[in-house]
C-alpha cells in the first residue's frame, strides 16, 4: 500500500461522500480524521468500525468548519496527534434551494463559509507543513456545478465555481513542490440524504421513486444513474497516489456525461 502510514483530513466525512472517501484511505493505509457533525454515538461507532476494520487510526473532529479558529485548531491538532497532515480532502458542504431574489442573505453567508471559505482556511494551514515536508495531497471536493450552473442554485453554484479557481492557484503555487492540488466534480451521488430526497419528492409530485431517479434527480445525467460513493474514494486515492504526482489543477468530473453536453 503507497500511501500507509500517510495522515488525513477529510472534512465532512461523519457520512455519505465524505465517509466513503475516508474508509477508501484507511482501507490504502492512510490514518484519518473523521470530521463534521451528527449523533455522536453514531460516530463514534463509525469511527470506531473503521479503526478496527482497517488497523489505522481513526480519529474524530468536532471542529466548525464556518469558524476558521476551528479549522485551524483542527490542522495543529492532527499534526501533534498524528505528526502530519499529508492529505487534505475538503468536503463539508451544504445547499439551499431558492431564487437569487428570495434567497435568504445568511443561507449565502453560510454556503460560501462552508463550502468555499473552510476551504482556504484549511488549506493555508495545512499547507505549511506540507512545504517543509515536500509531500501534500489537496483534493477539493467540487461539484459538477462548479462546472456548470442550475436555477435555484445560486450561492452552491457561485461557491463551487469558487473552488475550482482556489484549486487552480493553490496548484500553480506549489507547483514546483511534491504537492498537488486538485478538484473532484461529482454529479449526482447516491447518499442517505439524496434517498430521502426522492423519498420525499416521489410524494410530492405523485411519481414513483424510478420516475423520479429517471425524470427529476438524474436528469442532467446521460448515464442514468448515480455515482457511486466507492467511485469517488478509489478516484481520491488515486490522485494521492504516485502515479498522479503530475496531476495538478484540474477540475476532474465524475458525472456520467453532465459536463459533456
Amino acid at each position: 500500500m503507497v500511501l500507509k502510514g500517510k495522515s488525513a483530513i477529510v472534512t465532512g466525512s461523519t457520512s455519505g461522500i465524505g465517509l466513503g472517501i475516508a474508509q477508501a484511505l484507511a482501507r490504502a493505509g492512510v490514518n484519518v480524521v473523521l470530521n463534521g457533525f451528527g449523533n455522536p454515538a453514531e460516530i463514534e461507532k463509525a469511527r470506531a468500525d473503521l479503526a478496527s476494520e482497517t488497523g489505522v487510526q481513526v480519529q474524530y473532529s468536532g471542529a466548525d468548519m464556518t469558524k476558521p479558529e476551528q479549522i485551524g485548531a483542527m490542522i495543529r491538532d492532527t499534526e501533534a496527534r498524528l505528526g502530519a497532515v499529508d492529505i487534505l480532502v475538503n468536503n463539508a458542504g451544504i445547499q439551499h434551494v431558492a431564487p437569487v431574489d428570495e434567497f435568504p442573505g445568511e443561507k449565502w453567508e453560510q454556503i460560501l463559509a462552508i463550502n468555499l471559505s473552510s476551504n482556504f482556511y484549511a488549506i493555508s494551514a495545512a499547507l505549511p507543513g506540507m512545504k517543509r515536508r515536500n509531500w501534500g495531497r489537496i483534493i477539493n471536493i467540487a461539484s459538477a456545478h462548479g462546472l456548470v450552473a442550475s436555477p435555484f442554485k445560486s450561492a452552491y453554484v457561485a461557491a463551487k465555481h469558487g473552488v475550482l479557481g482556489l484549486t487552480k492557484t493553490v496548484a500553480l503555487e506549489v507547483a514546483e513542490t511534491a504537492i498537488t492540488c486538485n478538484a473532484v466534480c461529482p454529479g449526482y451521488v447516491k447518499t442517505p440524504l439524496v434517498e430521502g430526497q426522492i423519498k420525499d419528492q416521489a410524494k410530492v409530485h405523485n411519481m414513483s421513486e424510478e420516475q423520479v431517479i429517471r425524470e427529476v434527480i438524474l436528469a442532467s445525467q446521460p448515464n442514468k444513474r448515480f455515482v457511486e460513493v466507492e467511485e469517488l474514494g478509489e478516484l481520491v486515492c488515486f490522485l494521492c497516489s504516485p502515479a498522479a504526482a503530475s496531476i495538478t489543477g484540474i477540475a476532474l468530473p465524475i458525472e456520467g456525461g453532465w459536463t459533456a453536453r
